[in-house]
């Protein structure tokens, strides 16, 4: 499911002529943000429900440079969910398709008045139940990755 389209802005790009390392997270950080409204937790929402989500993990992978002025289009996958934490997998690709960067991040509901985890509001949750599920054994080739010097 394409979740967010943005261009890479001149700010965001580096000494060495593309798009710096921390922009990429910058740009899954508004694909969070995208998924948000989509689920309901726009401004209006995250105050009606005094519910958020919080960023607990991030796994990203760089594949390809990205330039100034560059068209980004983000998909979303989710991978799990709980009854307040969702397992989910961006994928950054440029306007020909070709993958630029993943974002693996693990979400967590939080209710804003006591500031701890709680269950996704009703209309969330049957939000969330509608989003595009990857079946187990069927995630993304580069979800799930760990971190580490192969030997």
């Amino acid at each position: 499911m394409q979740i967010l389209e943005t261009r890479v802005a001149p700010a965001w790009v580096d000494y060495n002529g593309h798009m710096n390392d921390a922009e990429y997270a910058r740009v899954f950080s508004l694909a969070v943000e995208a998924l948000m409204e989509h689920i309901g937790l726009d401004a209006a929402g995250r105050d009606r429900h005094r519910y958020t989500l919080y960023t607990l993990e991030t796994h990203l992978c760089y594949r390809r440079e990205a330039h100034e002025g560059q068209p980004l289009r983000v998909t979303l996958t989710l991978l799990d969910r709980d009854a307040k934490r969702l397992h989910v997998f961006f994928e950054m690709q440029d306007a020909e398709g070709n993958l630029l960067a993943t974002s693996e991040q693990m979400l967590m509901g939080m209710n804003r008045e006591s500031g701890r985890p709680d269950t996704f509001p009703a209309p969330v949750a049957e939000a969330i139940a509608s989003l595009p599920s990857a079946a187990p054994g069927a995630w993304p080739a580069l979800a799930g990755r760990t971190l580490g010097i192969r030997r």
